[in-house]
Protein backbone atom coordinates (compact mmCIF):
# COMPACT_ATOMS: atom_id res chain seq x y z
CA UNK A 1 0.00 0.00 0.00
CA UNK A 2 1.61 3.17 -0.86
CA UNK A 3 1.97 6.00 1.15
CA UNK A 4 2.00 9.83 0.91
CA UNK A 5 5.30 10.97 1.27
CA UNK A 6 5.92 14.05 4.35
CA UNK A 7 7.31 17.20 3.60
CA UNK A 8 10.66 18.00 4.99
CA UNK A 9 11.68 21.70 5.89
CA UNK A 10 14.48 23.59 7.81
CA UNK A 11 12.96 24.27 11.11
CA UNK A 12 16.38 25.55 12.86
CA UNK A 13 20.05 26.43 11.84
CA UNK A 14 23.22 26.76 14.15
CA UNK A 15 27.07 27.39 13.30
CA UNK A 16 29.79 27.53 15.00
CA UNK A 17 33.54 28.46 13.93
CA UNK A 18 36.92 28.46 16.13
CA UNK A 19 37.97 31.76 17.77
CA UNK A 20 41.35 31.82 16.18
CA UNK A 21 42.11 33.43 12.79
CA UNK A 22 44.81 32.77 10.19
CA UNK A 23 44.96 35.65 8.29
CA UNK A 24 47.10 35.36 4.58
CA UNK A 25 50.03 37.52 5.90
CA UNK A 26 50.48 34.62 8.36
CA UNK A 27 50.78 32.05 5.88
CA UNK A 28 53.55 33.72 3.99
CA UNK A 29 55.84 33.01 7.04
CA UNK A 30 55.08 29.30 6.46
CA UNK A 31 55.48 29.01 2.61
CA UNK A 32 55.95 30.75 -0.66
CA UNK A 33 53.12 32.42 -1.00
CA UNK A 34 51.97 35.83 -0.97
CA UNK A 35 48.20 37.69 0.44
CA UNK A 36 47.77 38.54 -3.61
CA UNK A 37 48.79 35.19 -4.66
CA UNK A 38 45.73 33.78 -2.72
CA UNK A 39 43.33 36.27 -2.84
CA UNK A 40 43.83 36.40 -6.67
CA UNK A 41 43.24 32.36 -7.37
CA UNK A 42 40.87 31.60 -4.35
CA UNK A 43 39.31 34.96 -3.02
CA UNK A 44 40.43 33.83 0.65
CA UNK A 45 41.88 36.48 2.96
CA UNK A 46 41.32 34.43 6.36
CA UNK A 47 40.22 31.30 7.72
CA UNK A 48 39.12 29.71 11.63
CA UNK A 49 41.36 27.56 12.76
CA UNK A 50 40.16 25.14 15.60
CA UNK A 51 42.41 25.03 19.00
CA UNK A 52 44.46 21.76 19.14
CA UNK A 53 42.00 20.04 21.92
CA UNK A 54 39.49 20.78 19.64
CA UNK A 55 38.02 17.96 17.97
CA UNK A 56 35.29 17.65 15.18
CA UNK A 57 32.95 16.42 17.47
CA UNK A 58 33.20 19.64 19.62
CA UNK A 59 33.14 21.67 16.95
CA UNK A 60 29.79 19.90 15.66
CA UNK A 61 28.01 19.97 19.25
CA UNK A 62 28.64 23.45 19.69
CA UNK A 63 26.67 24.21 16.06
CA UNK A 64 23.82 21.51 16.95
CA UNK A 65 23.06 23.18 19.92
CA UNK A 66 22.74 26.20 17.81
CA UNK A 67 20.34 25.14 15.84
CA UNK A 68 18.32 23.34 18.71
CA UNK A 69 17.88 26.38 20.50
CA UNK A 70 17.04 28.24 17.03
CA UNK A 71 14.14 25.78 16.30
CA UNK A 72 13.11 25.53 20.02
CA UNK A 73 13.71 22.29 20.38
CA UNK A 74 15.24 20.02 23.00
CA UNK A 75 17.96 17.83 22.39
CA UNK A 76 15.60 14.49 23.44
CA UNK A 77 13.34 15.26 20.87
CA UNK A 78 15.70 14.48 18.28
CA UNK A 79 15.11 11.23 16.72
CA UNK A 80 18.35 10.86 14.24
CA UNK A 81 21.67 12.56 13.96
CA UNK A 82 23.84 12.62 10.66
CA UNK A 83 27.38 14.32 11.31
CA UNK A 84 28.62 14.70 7.72
CA UNK A 85 32.67 14.77 7.44
CA UNK A 86 35.75 14.23 6.43
CA UNK A 87 37.33 14.49 9.37
CA UNK A 88 36.15 12.16 12.20
CA UNK A 89 37.47 12.24 15.91
CA UNK A 90 38.06 8.60 14.80
CA UNK A 91 37.85 5.76 12.69
CA UNK A 92 34.77 4.42 14.88
CA UNK A 93 33.05 4.97 16.79
CA UNK A 94 30.82 7.45 14.59
CA UNK A 95 31.77 10.64 15.52
CA UNK A 96 27.75 11.49 15.47
CA UNK A 97 27.43 8.82 18.16
CA UNK A 98 30.12 11.43 20.15
CA UNK A 99 27.70 14.40 19.18
CA UNK A 100 24.62 12.59 20.09
CA UNK A 101 25.98 12.11 23.89
CA UNK A 102 27.64 15.42 24.26
CA UNK A 103 24.09 16.89 23.50
CA UNK A 104 22.22 14.83 25.39
CA UNK A 105 20.10 13.71 22.36
CA UNK A 106 19.00 10.40 24.44
CA UNK A 107 16.93 9.10 22.28
CA UNK A 108 18.48 9.71 18.78
CA UNK A 109 19.90 7.35 16.54
CA UNK A 110 23.43 8.62 15.12
CA UNK A 111 25.56 7.73 12.01
CA UNK A 112 28.36 9.87 9.99
CA UNK A 113 28.29 10.08 6.01
CA UNK A 114 31.36 10.50 3.98
CA UNK A 115 31.32 12.31 0.54
CA UNK A 116 33.67 14.64 0.46
CA UNK A 117 32.71 18.37 0.03
CA UNK A 118 29.24 17.27 -0.23
CA UNK A 119 28.57 15.40 2.39
CA UNK A 120 26.17 17.80 4.01
CA UNK A 121 24.02 18.13 0.53
CA UNK A 122 24.01 14.34 0.80
CA UNK A 123 23.27 14.57 4.89
CA UNK A 124 20.56 17.11 3.74
CA UNK A 125 18.89 14.95 1.49
CA UNK A 126 18.97 11.77 3.24
CA UNK A 127 17.77 13.30 6.55
CA UNK A 128 14.88 14.62 4.36
CA UNK A 129 14.30 10.84 3.43
CA UNK A 130 13.75 10.10 6.98
CA UNK A 131 11.03 12.55 7.64
CA UNK A 132 9.50 12.04 4.20
CA UNK A 133 8.50 8.20 5.43
CA UNK A 134 7.57 9.16 8.25
CA UNK A 135 10.04 7.15 10.57
CA UNK A 136 11.47 10.86 12.21
CA UNK A 137 9.86 13.33 12.84
CA UNK A 138 12.79 15.41 14.13
CA UNK A 139 16.45 14.95 12.19
CA UNK A 140 19.65 16.99 13.30
CA UNK A 141 22.03 17.43 10.40
CA UNK A 142 25.74 18.58 10.85
CA UNK A 143 28.45 19.42 8.52
CA UNK A 144 32.36 19.93 10.82
CA UNK A 145 35.19 19.86 9.75
CA UNK A 146 38.67 19.98 11.55
CA UNK A 147 40.40 20.71 8.14
CA UNK A 148 43.79 21.56 9.89
CA UNK A 149 44.39 18.82 11.64
CA UNK A 150 45.27 16.99 8.37
CA UNK A 151 47.00 19.86 6.66
CA UNK A 152 50.00 19.82 5.33
CA UNK A 153 51.38 23.39 6.59
CA UNK A 154 54.86 23.47 3.86
CA UNK A 155 52.30 22.67 0.82
CA UNK A 156 51.34 25.98 -0.41
CA UNK A 157 48.99 24.51 -3.35
CA UNK A 158 46.84 22.82 -0.35
CA UNK A 159 47.50 25.23 2.96
CA UNK A 160 45.87 28.26 2.09
CA UNK A 161 42.77 27.04 1.15
CA UNK A 162 41.43 24.93 4.29
CA UNK A 163 39.51 26.31 7.85
CA UNK A 164 37.60 24.86 10.18
CA UNK A 165 33.99 25.25 11.27
CA UNK A 166 30.56 23.70 11.68
CA UNK A 167 27.17 23.80 10.75
CA UNK A 168 23.65 22.60 11.13
CA UNK A 169 20.37 22.63 10.63
CA UNK A 170 16.98 20.84 12.17
CA UNK A 171 14.85 19.31 9.46
CA UNK A 172 10.64 18.77 10.83
CA UNK A 173 7.78 17.95 8.90
CA UNK A 174 5.72 20.62 7.26
CA UNK A 175 2.57 20.60 5.71
CA UNK A 176 3.16 24.17 4.06
CA UNK A 177 5.12 24.14 0.61
CA UNK A 178 8.26 25.93 2.60
CA UNK A 179 10.14 22.52 2.08
CA UNK A 180 13.00 20.73 0.37
CA UNK A 181 11.71 20.53 -3.26
CA UNK A 182 14.21 18.68 -4.71
CA UNK A 183 17.41 16.90 -4.63
CA UNK A 184 20.24 15.63 -6.82
CA UNK A 185 23.20 13.65 -5.65
CA UNK A 186 26.27 12.27 -8.05
CA UNK A 187 29.40 10.63 -8.10
CA UNK A 188 32.09 9.87 -10.20
CA UNK A 189 34.44 7.68 -8.64
CA UNK A 190 37.25 7.71 -11.70
CA UNK A 191 38.57 11.43 -10.28
CA UNK A 192 38.92 9.40 -6.69
CA UNK A 193 42.65 10.49 -6.54
CA UNK A 194 42.08 13.90 -7.32
CA UNK A 195 41.42 14.86 -4.22
CA UNK A 196 42.00 12.56 -1.39
CA UNK A 197 44.27 11.01 1.99
CA UNK A 198 46.55 8.56 0.52
CA UNK A 199 47.44 6.59 3.68
CA UNK A 200 45.57 5.70 7.05
CA UNK A 201 43.05 3.49 5.83
CA UNK A 202 43.13 -0.41 5.17
CA UNK A 203 44.78 0.38 1.67
CA UNK A 204 47.58 1.78 3.02
CA UNK A 205 47.67 1.48 6.99
CA UNK A 206 49.68 4.11 9.14
CA UNK A 207 53.36 3.13 9.34
CA UNK A 208 56.48 5.35 10.06
CA UNK A 209 56.94 5.08 6.10
CA UNK A 210 53.82 6.67 5.75
CA UNK A 211 53.69 9.38 8.06
CA UNK A 212 57.08 10.36 6.75
CA UNK A 213 55.77 10.65 3.46
CA UNK A 214 53.21 12.88 4.61
CA UNK A 215 51.03 10.80 3.24
CA UNK A 216 48.11 11.55 5.96
CA UNK A 217 47.51 15.07 5.13
CA UNK A 218 45.41 16.43 1.98
CA UNK A 219 46.71 15.71 -1.65
CA UNK A 220 45.02 17.36 -4.36
CA UNK A 221 45.19 17.69 -8.05
CA UNK A 222 43.68 21.86 -8.20
CA UNK A 223 43.75 22.28 -11.83
CA UNK A 224 41.54 19.04 -12.38
CA UNK A 225 39.48 19.50 -9.29
CA UNK A 226 39.44 23.18 -10.56
CA UNK A 227 37.67 21.95 -13.93
CA UNK A 228 35.48 19.16 -12.75
CA UNK A 229 33.84 22.17 -10.52
CA UNK A 230 33.18 24.59 -12.83
CA UNK A 231 31.01 22.12 -14.91
CA UNK A 232 29.25 20.66 -12.18
CA UNK A 233 28.03 23.52 -9.85
CA UNK A 234 25.60 25.29 -12.31
CA UNK A 235 24.83 21.79 -14.31
CA UNK A 236 23.41 20.44 -10.63
CA UNK A 237 22.11 23.71 -10.11
CA UNK A 238 19.66 23.20 -13.11
CA UNK A 239 18.90 19.92 -12.66
CA UNK A 240 17.35 20.05 -9.28
CA UNK A 241 15.63 23.34 -11.19
CA UNK A 242 14.19 20.79 -13.35
CA UNK A 243 13.32 18.43 -10.63
CA UNK A 244 11.21 21.33 -8.55
CA UNK A 245 9.42 22.12 -11.69
CA UNK A 246 11.11 25.35 -11.64
CA UNK A 247 13.42 27.45 -13.96
CA UNK A 248 16.37 29.54 -13.61
CA UNK A 249 14.64 32.79 -13.67
CA UNK A 250 12.78 31.27 -10.43
CA UNK A 251 15.72 31.13 -8.68
CA UNK A 252 16.01 33.54 -5.68
CA UNK A 253 19.08 32.72 -4.02
CA UNK A 254 22.15 30.28 -4.42
CA UNK A 255 24.22 29.28 -1.71
CA UNK A 256 27.42 27.22 -3.01
CA UNK A 257 29.85 25.23 -1.59
CA UNK A 258 32.51 27.95 -0.56
CA UNK A 259 35.96 26.54 -2.29
CA UNK A 260 36.99 29.28 -5.10
CA UNK A 261 35.66 32.64 -5.63
CA UNK A 262 36.23 31.62 -9.55
CA UNK A 263 34.16 28.74 -9.40
CA UNK A 264 31.30 30.27 -7.26
CA UNK A 265 31.28 33.58 -10.45
CA UNK A 266 31.34 30.85 -13.17
CA UNK A 267 28.77 29.31 -11.53
CA UNK A 268 26.68 32.40 -11.12
CA UNK A 269 26.98 33.51 -14.50
CA UNK A 270 25.98 29.87 -15.53
CA UNK A 271 22.42 30.49 -14.09
CA UNK A 272 22.24 34.33 -15.13
CA UNK A 273 22.25 35.39 -11.49
CA UNK A 274 24.02 38.37 -10.21
CA UNK A 275 26.05 38.29 -7.46
CA UNK A 276 23.96 40.04 -4.92
CA UNK A 277 21.64 36.69 -4.96
CA UNK A 278 24.84 34.58 -4.02
CA UNK A 279 25.78 34.32 -0.53
CA UNK A 280 30.22 34.41 -0.52
CA UNK A 281 31.84 33.99 2.63
CA UNK A 282 35.09 31.97 1.16
CA UNK A 283 36.78 35.22 1.42
CA UNK A 284 36.72 35.24 5.68
CA UNK A 285 36.31 31.42 6.37
CA UNK A 286 38.26 29.50 3.68
CA UNK A 287 36.85 26.00 2.67
CA UNK A 288 35.58 24.54 5.42
CA UNK A 289 34.24 21.63 3.30
CA UNK A 290 30.93 19.84 5.04
CA UNK A 291 30.53 22.95 7.34
CA UNK A 292 30.91 25.74 3.94
CA UNK A 293 27.12 25.46 2.78
CA UNK A 294 25.39 25.46 6.27
CA UNK A 295 27.66 28.29 7.32
CA UNK A 296 27.01 30.35 3.86
CA UNK A 297 23.16 29.45 4.77
CA UNK A 298 22.98 31.33 8.11
CA UNK A 299 24.91 33.87 7.32
CA UNK A 300 22.48 34.61 4.05
CA UNK A 301 19.30 33.70 6.99
CA UNK A 302 21.01 36.38 9.49
CA UNK A 303 21.67 39.10 6.80
CA UNK A 304 18.09 39.44 5.92
CA UNK A 305 19.01 38.10 2.30
CA UNK A 306 16.93 35.10 2.26
CA UNK A 307 13.41 35.61 2.63
CA UNK A 308 9.79 33.81 3.09
CA UNK A 309 8.32 32.08 0.15
CA UNK A 310 12.23 32.66 -1.88
CA UNK A 311 13.60 29.78 -4.35
CA UNK A 312 16.58 28.90 -3.14
CA UNK A 313 19.30 26.73 -3.98
CA UNK A 314 22.65 24.60 -2.63
CA UNK A 315 25.15 23.22 -4.60
CA UNK A 316 28.33 21.09 -3.43
CA UNK A 317 31.25 19.30 -4.84
CA UNK A 318 34.01 17.65 -4.00
CA UNK A 319 36.27 14.37 -2.87
CA UNK A 320 34.53 11.12 -4.27
CA UNK A 321 34.50 12.87 -6.99
CA UNK A 322 30.75 13.70 -5.80
CA UNK A 323 28.40 16.72 -6.55
CA UNK A 324 24.96 17.51 -5.35
CA UNK A 325 22.24 20.28 -5.00
CA UNK A 326 19.21 20.68 -3.24
CA UNK A 327 16.28 23.12 -4.23
CA UNK A 328 14.62 24.30 -1.24
CA UNK A 329 11.39 26.63 -1.07
CA UNK A 330 12.41 28.65 2.34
Amino acid sequence: MSRELINAGIAGTGTYVPERVLYNSQLEELVDTSDEWIRSRSGIRERRIARPDQATSDLAVAAGERALENAGMAPEEVDLIITATNTPDMFFPATACLVQEKLGAKNAGAFDLAAGCTGFIYALATGSQFIATGSCRTVLVIGAENLSKITNWKDRNTCVLFGDGAGAVVLRPTVEDRCILSFKLRADGAGALHLHMPAGGSRQPATRETVGQNKHYIHMNGREVFKFAVRVMGEAAEEVLALAGLSKSDLDFFIPHQANIRIVKAAARRLGLPMEKVLVNVDRYGNTSTASIPLALEEALQSGRIKKGDNVVMVGFGAGLTWGAVAIKW
